[in-house]
């Protein structure tokens, strides 16, 4: 029995150093995939494509979210539920349509107080209460415990999403966790090093909206696999 046992051990690390041998020997042969810009602090600005894509301190309103207009001493302004509509827009007494989609409450409000005081009146004063706003999602893919769309809240960051998708399988490959974005109407992704931010030594990013997280490339295939084999930059939003 102890040579039977013993054998068996033999032929198990057999197996594995043959395997990993194999392993090192295809991994040797793969392209390279390293960054042909700055990664890095260069990398992250390069996100930010125009001013408007900065992100933001909080989450821009969007249509579907249920406000209060408050105009100072104004009762006849004031608007006790508004509903942001679907072209992004409040109806509000006097001005009308005013655009609200993309602001945050702070610059919602300084844009109405600009309508008011063009016309009607004298240095006006106007707050926003965010009474019941739409739930902002993200999608996590790939090489994860539990994938699936997860509501965010302002702020949140990439180790957020891993957290929401109970953190990334053993395969993972950290090294290779791509974010989808749009950007100006176009789709535009960055690959992140998820060990280098865990360690602090890079930035973790704050999510938006709508983005798509996948983790770990090497078991999937179509337009994530070729943006990645294309040599995707750290850190980077390249459009594709």
């Amino acid at each position: 029995m102890t040579v039977r046992r013993e054998y068996w051990r033999f032929q198990v690390h057999a197996r594995f150093a043959a395997a990993l041998g194999g392993a090192i020997g295809l991994a040797g042969c793969q392209p390279s995939l390293s960054p042909v810009v700055p990664a890095g602090d260069a990398g992250y600005q390069a996100i930010a494509v125009s001013p408007e894509d900065a992100v933001p301190a909080t989450y821009p309103l969007q249509p579907g979210d249920k406000l209060a207009v408050n105009v100072f001493q104004e009762p006849d302004l004031t608007v006790e539920q508004a509903i942001v509509d679907q072209a992004g827009n409040l109806d509000l007494p006097l001005i009308g349509a005013t655009h609200a989609a993309g602001l945050d409450p702070s610059g919602l409000a300084r844009a109405i107080e600009a309508a008011y005081g063009a016309r009607f009146l004298r240095h006006p004063q106007v707050s926003i209460a965010v009474l019941e706003a739409v739930p902002y999602t993200i999608s996590v893919e790939g090489e994860v415990e539990l994938p699936g769309v997860y509501p965010i809240q302002p702020g949140q960051t990439l180790l957020t999403a891993m957290a929401l998708a109970r953190s990334p399988t053993d395969t993972a490959a950290l090294d290779e966790v791509l974010v989808f974005r749009m950007i100006d109407g176009r789709r535009a992704g960055a690959r992140f090093d998820l060990t280098e931010i865990r360690s602090g030594s890079a930035a973790d990013p704050v999510l938006y909206p709508g983005d798509v997280v996948v983790v770990g490339f090497n078991n999937l295939r179509g337009v994530y696999l070729d943006f990645l084999r294309s040599g995707p930059l750290f850190y980077v939003f390249t459009y594709f």
